[in-house]
């Protein structure tokens, strides 16, 4: 059956959006003024509305403002309006579907794309929703149809996070580094994203000096570059660099403002002692998380264990759109927060099912089967977990090294961890 892309409710005309007055003087900004007086003009109204489309997914990744993607879907509804069943209007939306985390939305019209047309980004498109939704062994054979049809860099990256998910770093590292090689200045962002991910995978081998080149080479191409940023701040606090650490994430969590770099920041501050700041990013932290990346904001709040009762809910509202092992970590994570045990332990399983290298999974597999009683289990964790702490937050180190000292003892309480947020109601919704 063909899907057919409609107009999304309550928008009368697509235009309306993405035709309002642009701000911006960079070099991104300009070309789309030029997009939007070419559609006004009607100059080739089909050709300049895809370009403005994609514009603004360029504009997302280079502001990492999410608005953009959403101005790039009506760009899509407003294509189809004027070229029904247009291939290009359902990649166009599709990737903007997916950067919204609809993944079950972007589903149809990827399988529609790469049943039908079958290029290469039709095959991306395809393997990233279904990568997002945990179904791996499909993922991974719609990207391997990318690569063969089209190896660069986009081919190879994803690729390669598909081998670091089911634990295959030095395959990982390999693909990586040939999406590397693969990158062009011409595409500072693309570039800069797959030195960022390398320089993670080096980091999680414990190779910090190649971890801190690569974060280097990323920032040579993206001035200020959150993730890379975020990655070094991450690497300052695996080195006791406090000081260092949070000059960057400062810089990192002002460009782009989620839950991850919020976090990050707030260590980094707590471990300078820098109370009064990390208080104030906190407060901001809870204000946009459930907004911004109510995931990774899930995972915040039953870590510090606070509104334990509103992780929950958050985790299990993301895995009614997403089931990678991530999410299903983050609603064990919450479960065993809430005491809710034996369901922690079954989403546990899902989380580490796929063979995923990660401390963080580690982490909260021990201190789960810990606190469910399992010592040998707990054990395996720990031994697990303990080869990867230089990648777990300086808060997650300690509950880690406090359980593994005395598996019986409960988690770290919110006034040791973050002793700022015990004004906040414990199960605030």
């Amino acid at each position: 059956m063909n899907y057919k892309i409609t107009k999304g409710a309550g928008v009368a005309d697509p235009l309306a959006w993405v035709l309002a007055p642009h701000d911006g003087e960079g070099r991104l900004d300009g070309e789309i003024r030029h997009c939007q007086a070419q559609v006004r003009a009607g100059t080739n109204p089909e050709i300049a509305l895809e370009r403005l489309g994609w514009l603004f997914v360029a504009k997302a990744r280079d502001s990492f403002d999410a608005g953009f993607y959403r101005l790039a879907e009506q760009c899509a509804l407003g294509l189809d309006s004027r070229k029904p069943g247009s291939p290009e209007a359902m990649l166009l939306r599709g990737h903007a579907l997916q950067n919204q985390h609809r993944f079950k939305e972007a589903e149809p019209l990827a399988r529609q794309l790469a049943g039908g047309r079958g290029l290469p980004f039709d095959y991306g498109l395809l393997g990233d929703v279904l990568m997002e939704q945990g179904q791996l062994a499909e993922a991974t054979d719609a990207y391997q149809k990318m690569i063969d049809l089209r190896p660069d860099l986009h081919s190879y990256a994803r690729g390669s996070h598909i081998r670091w998910l089911k634990g295959d770093l030095t395959g990982a590292v390999e693909l990586m580094e040939l999406a590397a090689s693969a990158s062009s200045p011409l595409d500072a962002e693309s570039a800069a994203w797959v030195h960022t991910r390398l320089a993670f995978y080096r980091f999680q081998a414990g190779a910090l000096t190649e971890a801190h080149r690569g974060c280097d080479q990323a920032l040579a191409l993206q001035k200020d570059y959150p993730p890379a940023l975020l990655l070094r701040g991450r690497i300052g606090l695996a080195e006791g660099n406090g000081a260092e650490a949070i000059e960057v994430l400062q810089v990192a969590a002002e460009r782009s403002p989620l839950p991850e770099y919020q976090w990050a920041l707030v260590e980094a501050l707590r471990q300078e002692d820098r109370v009064d700041e990390a208080g104030e990013v906190e407060s901001l932290l809870r204000r946009t998380g459930a907004a911004n990346d109510p995931r990774t904001y899930a995972l915040y709040l039953a870590t510090c264990g606070n509104s334990v009762t509103k992780a929950l809910r958050l985790a299990r509202e993301e895995l009614n759109q997403r089931a990678d092992v991530f999410t299903h970590d983050a609603l064990a994570w919450s479960l065993a927060a809430a005491g809710k045990l034996q369901e922690a332990q079954c989403q546990m399983e899902k989380a580490l099912a796929e063979g995923t290298q990660d401390g963080r999974l580690f982490f909260h597999a021990a201190v789960i089967a810990a606190r469910a009683g399992q010592p040998e289990n707990a054990r395996h964790w720990f031994e697990k977990a303990s080869d990867y702490i230089h990648l777990l937050l300086p808060c997650e180190q300690q509950e880690l090294q406090a359980a593994a000292s005395d598996p019986n003892q409960e988690s770290a309480t919110e006034e040791t961890l973050y002793p700022a947020a015990a004004s906040f109601s414990t199960d605030s919704n």
